[in-house]
């Protein structure tokens, strides 16, 4: 019996930790081509606080308990790419955004603790 919780909950996380459809990933490096093109937005969904410690200055800061009330400034047409600390809750802003009707949406696998930038 045992065994089967434990399947259950490793099922749950590796559930958690696939990007949903239609989300594309990038790592670091990936992320290093993209910067500077005009047709992608960038939005850092880690706090204000940790976006001041340490950013990349393509990325907007819009905290993850903030972007689905901010989510209609931004641009739909643009592919929108989302980075946090580690890439947990880029990851949910990402779905967030799919669900929101954004078409292209890219979340950045590793977060800023994967930047070396």
């Amino acid at each position: 019996m045992e065994w089967i919780i434990i399947a259950a909950i490793v099922l749950f996380f590796a559930w958690r930790l696939m990007p949903a459809k239609g989300i594309r990933t990038v790592d670091a490096d990936g992320l290093k081509e993209m910067l500077g093109d005009k047709d992608k937005q960038f939005i850092d969904v880690r706090t204000p606080a940790e976006y001041k410690g340490r950013h990349i200055k393509e990325f907007k800061n819009i905290p993850l308990n903030t972007l689905q009330a901010k989510q209609a400034s931004l641009d739909k047409s643009k592919e929108a790419v989302v980075i946090c600390q580690s890439g947990m809750r880029s990851a949910q802003a990402a779905r967030l955004l799919k669900k929101a009707g954004f078409d292209r949406v890219t979340n950045v696998r590793g977060g800023m603790g994967a930047w070396n930038g």
